[in-house]
């Protein structure tokens, strides 16, 4: 597939996913939907057989449809709500997965980093003859968590929950600053039109795709790293509880105009490092 295409990918899928779903759930939603479909896009022959043989029969063999999966059964598996997310120590702007990838009872891995390690090497038993575990369920945490893992503010700081205990003024509401992640910088550049989620530094990305995939498996000390970053860089710069992201002049429309194509980037990245990670697994 040539990489151009997939930054046509990312247009489709949003577009594609608010025609059909009725009750859409913002950027987590629509997020995971288009970094799984730019993902599948990618897969070998023999990776989308797997994939495909291992999506339940509903699907239609369509990962993407059920990429939002693992936060749809966070009440019917609560240990996996920590699964979501890295803590990290306030204003440090660093990850360490000795430090940071531990639960509260000190048990170490128990994070987001930990749950890909783990997930995508539950994939692995899928040649072997005797499967010690539910694969399909492997594939969907996977999918989800690589996504996860390419959402700045899902490795934020600690005190603030990820951006989620600072409140800021978005047009006419309050809302959260994880919420302006997750869900309302997308839905704004919807609101523009087709041209806003195009965005021209779609062609610079081009020669950049060979880099994104450094390694294939075992690369999520990486990806959380970036995340913190840009965190830092993008996410909380300038804001604090009570700040104006976004009104109806031009001055606060400037954390959007300069965040979007932060977003656009990490999808995109998630949906090719997801596809490399199955390969690797299932070619």
């Amino acid at each position: 597939m040539e990489n151009g295409k997939l930054f046509h990918i990312i247009l489709i899928s949003f577009s594609l996913i608010i025609i059909a779903t009725p009750c859409a759930h913002g950027w987590g939603y629509e997020g995971h939907t288009a970094v799984c479909r730019i993902a599948q896009a990618r897969l070998s022959k023999a990776a989308a057989a797997v994939v495909k043989k291992l999506l339940p029969a509903y699907a239609n063999g369509n990962l993407g449809a059920l990429c939002p999966w693992a936060d749809t059964v966070k009440f019917r598996y609560p240990w996996s709500r920590p699964l979501h997310f890295i803590n990290t120590p306030d204003h440090l702007c660093s990850y360490s997965y000795a430090r940071d990838c531990i639960d509260k009872s000190g048990e170490k891995g128990f994070c987001l980093a930990g749950a890909i390690n783990n997930y995508t090497n539950e994939l692995l038993d899928y040649n072997k003859k005797k499967q010690q575990y539910n694969l399909t369920e492997s594939l969907l945490f996977a999918s989800h968590f690589m996504g996860d893992i390419h959402q700045p503010l899902h490795v934020g700081f600690t005190s603030d929950k990820g951006g989620n205990t600072i409140n800021v003024k978005w047009f006419k509401r309050t809302t959260e600053l994880h919420h302006v992640w997750d869900t309302d910088i997308i839905k704004k550049a919807q609101g523009k039109g087709a041209n806003a989620t195009d965005m021209n530094g779609f062609s610079q990305w081009r020669n950049q795709v060979k880099g994104w995939v450094f390694c294939t498996l075992g690369c999520t000390n990486s990806y959380a790293t970036e995340s913190i970053t840009a965190a830092c860089q993008w996410a909380y710069k300038g804001v604090q509880s009570g700040s104006t992201l976004a009104d109806t002049n031009i001055v606060a429309d400037k954390y959007f105009n300069t965040r979007l194509p932060v977003v656009e980037l990490r999808l995109a990245q998630a949906g090719v490092r997801l596809a490399s990670a199955l390969n690797q697994i299932f070619t």
